[in-house]
């Protein structure tokens, strides 16, 4: 099986990616329309939610919705924050490389399982 801190890498990773987005939510409450609060509130639940296909091992479909998620939601800010000229502060850099972090712990655990469940079939 790969190797278990890699479950808890990209575990933790995409915790503190959603910490850091509903954090941002009180930072700026003031200062977001109300749709982008909900947008960082739906995407920090769901990475917290995220926590838990990963450490309990779920199907490697759970794996690829994750990433996908997660590259959407890094592809959104880009677009959103350096794509339009605004400043791009430490807290976004930080929950952009937790996200990237994810997303590598997790290519590297399905392509470890899928190289496992073919090397069984194979036999």
């Amino acid at each position: 099986m790969t190797n278990r801190v890699l479950y808890y890498v990209a575990a933790a990773s995409t915790l503190i990616a959603g910490v850091l987005h509903l954090a941002i939510i009180p930072l700026f409450f003031t200062l977001m329309p109300m749709n982008v609060t909900i947008f960082f509130l739906i995407a920090g639940a769901a990475q917290l939610f995220w926590v838990i296909p990963v450490l309990k091992i779920w199907r490697n479909t759970w794996y690829y919705v994750g990433i996908s998620g997660t590259v959407i939601l890094i592809v959104l800010f880009v677009i959103a924050v350096p794509g339009r000229g605004l400043p791009v502060s430490g807290l976004e850099v930080t929950i952009v490389l937790v996200q990237i972090v994810f997303i590598i712990c997790s290519i590297i655990i399905v392509k470890d399982r899928t190289m496992k469940l073919d090397k069984i079939k194979s036999s």
